[in-house]
């Protein structure tokens, strides 16, 4: 896989819109953020180390704060979503609210600074 931004560009409009969204809200949050990947899937990266990433599946998108920890900590503002382990599913018609996706990469980052 490329970088996002090839990523999101053979994606279909709306996904790559909402997943956009995700990478810019990231960006904003930590703007010396690289673009690269992590797992095989498209991801900011700081530090060399990954900080989050995004795919798209035929019924979801997803976001990965690549820990559990940070996924459990967002959880009870994510009522409605699916979410696993290390994952936040999200799809085009409810995306994942600004406010949540700067928690989770605030919290990320915080990780990687520890």
């Amino acid at each position: 896989m490329g970088t996002i931004e090839e990523y999101l560009a053979g994606l279909a409009p709306d996904k790559g819109a909402a997943l956009r969204r995700v990478i810019d809200v990231a960006r904003q949050v930590v703007p010396d953020a690289e673009e690269g990947t992590s797992y095989g899937m498209p991801a900011l990266r700081l530090a060399g180390r990954p900080l989050i990433g995004i795919t798209a599946a035929a019924k979801h998108l997803s976001v990965f704060p690549f820990s559990p920890a940070v996924v459990e900590a967002v959880a009870p503002d994510l009522a409605g979503f699916a979410l696993s382990k290390g994952t936040i599913r999200f799809s085009v018609e409810r995306p994942l609210p600004d406010d949540v996706v700067e928690r989770v990469v605030r919290l990320r980052r915080a990780e990687l600074d520890g």
